[in-house]
């Protein structure tokens, strides 16, 4: 998804998610669960404990960058409310199998992360595609989910993939949907450029764009919680990736890899989009229609 374009401060909202004696999901900011008792908040682990080796910045924890809000693959509007979602999940299956007993999310910028400004964590997941600019500042794990592009829009538009290029689209400051749009859509007025996801969803809800795009997950949970008012009408396939990142000097990055593909293996990912992405996004992204630019 987004793209290094604008450099912007790294906003710290660290909260640490500490230990809990139970499940936690009420709250209160201690979203990690107890790994004795099998699960991080809302999360179920999987495979064996302590199966492989990390090295965390703070011992016994795994410190997770993102950027919220962001339904579907974290549940939570801050670090202190996350206790489920796919990358959170993720995050918390990779902490079970390093044996580690916590996970602390850290809310950042997301241009200053992929652009190797943040520090002090361990890795990072925010719907984050691989592309060889991002690759010169930040390492990449394996990946671990498959995108593409999703036009939202409201339900009754008349938009259609052959009369996109004539409408007003909206795309969100660094991500790879501006140079998508820029050099692949060419639409015939230029692109708008806005700060964040949220004010790019208000931006098509009030009617300042016809349309927006992003990642068709991405966009699927915003339409779910439009009560009915928003669609992802279409979706393009752009043969991206998504994958964590951490600092180039990081000594984890195999590890993290491997348990990542040991997850894809073993059916862990299935199971987390399974149980985050279809019932928390309103809908399969497979089946999104898929649009051609002709």
């Amino acid at each position: 998804m987004r793209n290094v374009k604008t450099l912007l401060l790294a906003v710290a909202a660290t909260v640490s998610l500490s230990t809990l004696a139970a499940c936690g999901g009420d709250g209160s900011g201690e979203g990690a669960g107890n790994a004795s008792a099998g699960s991080f908040g809302e999360c179920e682990t999987y495979g064996e404990k302590g199966s492989i080796s990390l090295d965390p910045i703070t011992e016994g924890v795994l410190t997770v960058q993102t950027n919220l809000p962001s339904p579907g693959w974290w549940k939570g509007e801050t670090p202190e409310t996350t206790t489920g979602g796919y990358e959170f999940c993720l995050a918390v299956n990779i902490a079970h199998r390093a044996g580690l007993d916590s996970v602390r999310v850290e809310n950042v910028s997301f241009d200053a992360l992929v652009a190797g400004q943040t520090q002090g964590y361990d890795m990072a997941m925010a719907q984050i595609s691989v592309t060889p600019e991002r690759e010169e500042v930040v390492a990449f794990s394996a990946p671990y989910f498959d995108s593409n592009l999703g036009v939202l829009a409201p339900s009754d538009t008349e938009i259609t993939e052959d009369t996109l290029r004539d409408a007003e689209i909206g795309v969100q400051v660094g991500t790879t949907a501006v140079t998508w749009a820029q050099s692949t859509l060419q639409p015939s007025e230029e692109p708008q450029l806005f700060q964040d996801t949220t004010s790019m969803v208000t931006g098509v809800s009030s009617g300042i764009a016809d349309a927006v795009v992003q990642d068709t997950a991405i966009m699927l949970g915003f339409a779910k919680n439009s009560g009915g008012s928003l669609e992802v009408v279409g979706q393009f396939e752009t043969g991206e990736h998504y994958a964590a990142i951490y600092p180039q000097d990081s000594s984890n990055g195999d590890a993290v890899s491997g348990a990542i593909e040991a997850m894809r293996e073993d059916g862990t990912l299935d199971k987390l989009s399974a149980t985050w992405l279809g019932p928390e996004l309103g809908g399969d992204p497979a089946a999104v229609p898929v649009w051609t630019l002709k």
